[in-house]
């Protein structure tokens, strides 16, 4: 079923629980495909449109709040196993075929301040970062119902971008004025850029990407996220949040578990895929915080390969009426893993509706679109 904005809104700020939302964050993993269809799975189910899933229309705003320019990206090699090739950060990226959809960085192009000096101008503002020719199609298309979403650079995914999750780590202690200088130059291209377009079309939405954890914890701790991120998060979210901006929503796989009080400090108020086996336990979350946390997904992917009883556990215990009461999208905590047989993802699909009071698959409805931002 297809939500429009308001109704998205209503549901995420609590205000209305008409109908709860049950999605699909990201969709198969790779290979999972073949499995089905060996499986008998029809061609509908193996691209997710047979199970109905919610859905709310989004549109992007009209400006690059990013890198721009750089290097022409070239295949450096590539053979049945791999691509190598090399981006526009002149980074070299290896990709394997058949496992991973997102290539491995290689090497970093910044060591030091020299360094990103000579990659900041791609991060600077210029007003062509706007494309005010897409304006009235994005109010249209708002107008319509669609959800109006702004995304920035993370302040922790960027400069692991630039140095390696290691090097940026380390940096924090070693190269402090590097860092900040980092986060000061795409705060203010990022408020900037979305200052000129808010003057123009009401933006719901500020949607960051950081994937800043792993199963025993974030790389960043509250005291850095408070330090570095959060004067950059403030700038652009409190500008956007004055001008009627609702949901401040941040990607983060892992457990975010210690940084969650830092990163509401920051502005976020959304957070997604909360994934069980890092530690998320988004019944435990919501006990603790209330309304002041909204959140994606949430149920384990990995009950998926352990049998009916196990899928009605997980579902019995994440859509329990304490869950039910807004501020929650219901999804797997990530792509649906290999090894899971079709039939019990149809039971999955089954009694998540039922749970939730939402009507039987329809299949004369059928359409998918990934929830993920």
């Amino acid at each position: 079923m297809q939500f429009s904005r308001d109704e998205y809104l209503d549901l995420l700020t609590f205000r209305s629980t008409e109908r709860q939302m049950f999605v699909e964050l990201f969709g198969l993993l790779v290979g999972l495909d073949d499995e089905w269809r060996s499986q008998g799975a029809t061609q509908e189910e193996i691209d997710l449109v047979a199970f109905d899933w919610d859905f709310v229309s989004t549109v992007h705003c009209p400006c690059n709040t990013f890198a721009r320019g750089g290097l022409k990206e070239v295949v450096i090699d590539e053979t049945e196993e791999y691509i190598l090739k090399r981006d526009y950060l002149g980074r070299t990226m290896k990709l394997i075929k058949g496992y991973a959809t997102i290539p491995l960085p290689l090497d970093y192009p910044v060591r030091n301040m020299d360094d990103w000096l000579a990659v900041k101008p791609m991060f600077e503002f210029c007003e062509d970062r706007i494309d005010m020719s897409r304006m009235d199609s994005v109010k249209e298309q708002r107008k319509q119902g669609s959800l109006v979403i702004a995304n920035i650079p993370g302040g922790f995914d960027l400069p692991r971008q630039l140095m390696g999750e290691e090097m940026a780590c380390l940096a924090y202690y070693e190269q402090p004025e590097l860092m900040h200088d980092i986060l000061e130059t795409i705060g203010e291209t990022a408020y900037r850029t979305l200052e000129i377009v808010s003057r123009h079309v009401q933006i719901d939405q500020l949607s960051v990407h950081e994937d800043l954890a792993g199963k025993s914890g974030p790389l960043v701790g509250p005291n850095q996220v408070r330090d570095f991120i959060k004067p950059y998060y403030r700038k652009v979210w409190d500008m956007l949040e004055s001008r009627g901006a609702v949901i401040f929503q941040q990607d983060s796989d892992g457990n975010i578990n210690p940084v969650i009080d830092a990163f509401l400090e920051c502005g976020v108020n959304s957070f997604y895929p909360m994934e069980p086996a890092a530690g998320m336990d988004i019944v435990e979350i919501r006990r603790k915080y209330g309304r002041r946390v909204v959140m994606l997904g949430g149920i384990d992917k990995h009950v998926l390969r352990q049998g009916k009883d196990a899928i009605k556990r997980e579902l019995e215990y994440k859509m329990q009426p304490l869950m039910q009461q807004g501020g929650m999208v219901f999804g797997l905590d990530h792509r649906i893993p290999g090894g899971t047989p079709i039939e019990n993802y149809r039971f999955y699909v089954d009694y998540g509706r039922e749970l939730l009071g939402i009507p039987p698959r329809d299949p004369s409805r059928m359409g998918w679109r990934s929830m993920a931002f």
